[in-house]
């Protein structure tokens, strides 16, 4: 088999989507190495921006790359939705999740359409807009307010749903997978998305309810 048709197989393309998931999964964490920045003020914050902003023409370059790689996630997961659709036409009358079924698996499609929605929200709040102002300001400002803070905190539930079963579709994909393990790689899965997650929230929480947070 040649590597177009590998890349156009079923099989092909969902080890296509765990490596872009892996890849995304590693941006979330060093993103989110960089946002604890916050809990230690708004000069380590300030700090750290400008430090990325120092970098130069790499990040706009990272950027694009990072972006291609959001695209492609996208299409993959579209791609993989409707073949499995065409699959099966008709739908079970009633769905069982012993099989394996999980809230984070049925509802990847949709996740991932609230996180995309989320994610242009983001931008528009804290990439395109004015750099003269200290990040810290931006962040303080946009998350001072509740309906803000509660539309983060409400995605970021929905992102550590997808991530959840991301991870675990990571391993089935990659071939990582045994009835001694799974209960272990699934709970581990859960575990990280969790964690992941819940740094990010503590930042639209701290923000809103502590007066000092990002002084």
């Amino acid at each position: 088999m040649t590597l177009g048709q590998t890349v156009r197989s079923s099989v092909g393309q969902k080890i296509l989507m765990a490596v872009s998931g892996i890849m995304l999964s590693l941006f979330l964490v060093v993103h989110g190495i960089g946002n604890s920045m916050t809990f230690f003020g708004s000069k380590a914050f300030n700090a750290y921006a400008e430090k990325l902003h120092s970098l130069g023409f790499l990040v706009p370059l990272f950027e694009l790359g990072l972006l291609a790689v959001f695209l492609l996630h996208i299409f993959l997961g579209l791609t993989l939705f409707l073949q499995n659709n065409q699959a099966r036409p008709v739908r079970y009358q009633m769905e069982k999740s012993s099989g394996g079924r999980t809230p984070g698996s049925r509802t990847m499609p949709y996740t991932g359409v609230v996180i995309l929605i989320f994610l242009v929200v983001h931008l528009l709040n804290f990439h395109f807009t004015d750099h003269s102002i200290p990040i810290s300001d931006i962040v303080r400002n946009v998350l001072r307010q509740p309906i803000y803070a509660l539309f983060y905190l409400s995605a970021l539930a929905v992102v550590a749903l997808h991530i959840s079963h991301g991870f675990w579709s990571l391993f089935q994909s990659l071939g990582i997978n045994h009835p001694k393990y799974n209960a272990t790689l699934r709970s581990g899965s859960l575990g990280a998305a969790l964690a992941l997650s819940a740094v990010f929230m503590l930042i639209p929480l701290c923000t809103l309810l502590i007066k000092e947070f990002l002084r």
